[in-house]
């Protein structure tokens, strides 16, 4: 009767007005009553990967990894099968959770009993559903046949979402919808952000309101939070998305050729210009120009920006005419351009057309409940990237982060992640599993240094001792927060004044005050 009753639950919710998210959560807690498994996950084909959608009973940061099927034997039976597998308990092929167990906290245990339907609608394979348990026999008696009308169940939900998404889709292309809910497939295609905190659901929002619009966009936020990756967000969003999306950094752009870069040149027009070249508003016309740092653009070229904005025309540097464009055009900058235009930096007339539809990147540290995802994240990426077995952070390693003010936003957190990796990984046995502690993410974390043992993993060194007395903690911690702010922008002294909020020839003296002006 169980069985029973958890198929009609399964069915019922085809037909009901739930979100994607909340319907395969419903299949799982259905599930649950008649599979007693410890972890479950319905996860989607994309490409040679599979690609969680919702978990039951598995650690924070699984949601946000990815499962080749090359490295992954079980899942890759699953999919090749035509009806649902029950893996032997003693089975000696890997298991893709085997430490991603919620319960399971840092131990890696081996997960027992396994099992998986592939998901198959008019043949074609779009998913896959597992279960795990600890226990090796926990799966034994399960009907294979109401496991294979859950399988068929399953995909049909996913094909039912996979069609409302499409009519989604068709919908903004028409101008439709006030909402754009592809957030799972702007994920695939780099385009969307990590997280799920209230601030970060607001922020999207947002970029799903103003992508439609075709308005001005203004990103502002602390260095590292992740601006370029809200424009793409919002260019993918956008009516021009079949366009191409151009990349301008105005803080690499030497004053005296800024104007060329932007707008392009007629041959002739200054020593080295052989030829014409169209500028990067041409090249974009039809899609969208981002340009990143404006604050640093030169004050010599705003006025020939806003001309671009105003009139929708530019001048190549060199000739008297005149060329339409049609760009959508995103800026960004981590400067605050209402004190440059205060200070005359800025040309307030630039300001106002540019600040059209504001959008602020918040820090990370305003977002530490997204740390979880954003570190499985990367910790899988650098895994993969060089070879590595499984990973985890225990609890400790995530209270630590969560707790860190991290200055330099999510870039430094990939940047501590991928380090702190490869300097552990280096000695760990090859493929062995690899748990990364709170004592191994550096004295910035712990307090406590960290050197690799023999064994690959790390051994503590003696605890840094406390300041003598307020003055010298103060100057450690200038210290310390000058050279990550170097650190973060490659030894850049300029940039890593901004990303301190201070003026450059302060920056200077304060490293002469310090005595770092010659060592950095």
């Amino acid at each position: 009767m169980d069985q029973i009753d958890a198929i009609v639950s399964i069915a019922s919710d085809l037909t009901a007005a739930l979100s994607s998210q909340e319907r395969y959560r419903r299949l799982l807690s259905a599930l649950k009553r008649v599979i007693p498994y410890d972890a479950a996950a319905l996860l989607r084909l994309e490409g040679d990967e599979l690609a969680p959608i919702v978990s039951a009973g598995l650690s924070e940061d699984a949601m946000a990894r990815r499962f080749p099927l090359k490295e992954q034997p079980r899942l890759a039976i699953i999919c090749r099968s035509t009806e649902p597998v029950l893996f032997p308990s003693d089975s000696d092929l890997p298991d893709p959770y085997d430490g991603l167990l919620a319960a399971d906290d840092g131990g890696f245990t081996r997960i027992h009993a396994c099992l998986g339907c592939p998901l198959r609608v008019e043949e074609r394979l779009i998913g896959v559903l597992t279960a795990d348990a600890l226990q090796p026999h926990k799966f034994d008696g399960i009907d294979p046949s109401f496991l294979a009308a859950v399988g068929a169940l399953a995909a049909a939900e996913m094909r039912t979402t996979h069609l409302i998404e499409a009519l989604e889709r068709s919908a903004e292309r028409q101008g439709l919808i006030a909402r754009d809910l592809m957030r799972d497939v702007q994920l695939r295609q780099g385009t969307e952000l990590i997280g799920t905190t209230p601030i970060m659901q607001r922020l999207r929002e947002d970029m799903d309101l103003v992508a439609r619009s075709g308005f001005t966009v203004l990103i502002t936020g602390e260095t590292g939070t992740g601006k370029e990756l809200v424009a793409r967000g919002i260019h993918a969003a956008s009516e021009r998305r079949s366009e191409p999306m151009l990349y301008v950094n105005c803080a690499a752009l030497p004053e005296s050729l800024a104007e060329s870069e932007l707008f392009g040149h007629v041959r002739g027009a200054f020593t080295g210009a052989t030829t014409d070249r169209p500028g990067k508003f041409e090249v974009a016309s039809g899609g969208t120009l981002f340009l990143d740092e404006i604050g640093e653009l030169p004050l010599s070229v705003q006025p020939k920006l806003l001309r671009a904005i105003q009139q929708g025309e530019i001048q190549r540097v060199g000739s008297d005419k005149l060329i339409k464009t049609d760009v959508r055009l995103i800026v960004a900058t981590n400067r605050d351009l209402d004190q440059a235009v205060k200070t005359g930096k800025f040309r307030a007339d630039l300001f106002h057309r540019l600040n059209v539809y504001p959008l602020r990147v918040p820090p990370l540290r305003a977002r530490a409940d997204d740390i979880p995802l954003l570190a499985g994240y990367f910790c899988d990426v650098t895994r993969r990237r060089l070879g590595f077995g499984p990973m985890r952070l225990d609890a400790g390693a995530v209270d630590a982060l969560k707790r860190y003010p991290w200055p330099g936003n999510v870039r430094e957190l990939e940047n501590v992640l991928a380090r702190v990796t490869l300097k552990i990984a280096g000695g760990a046995r090859h493929g062995g599993p690899i748990l990364l502690g709170a004592s191994d993410l550096g004295a910035d974390f712990s307090g406590t240094a960290r050197e690799p043992s023999s064994d690959g993993r790390a051994r503590a060194e003696e605890p840094i001792p406390a300041a003598q007395d307020f003055r010298q903690a103060t100057r450690d911690f200038q210290r310390a927060l000058i050279r990550r702010a170097l650190a973060e922008h490659q030894g850049n002294r300029a940039a890593a004044a901004r990303s301190l909020g201070m003026h450059r020839s302060n920056f200077h003296h304060l490293l002469a005050r310090l005595g770092l002006k010659d060592r950095e």
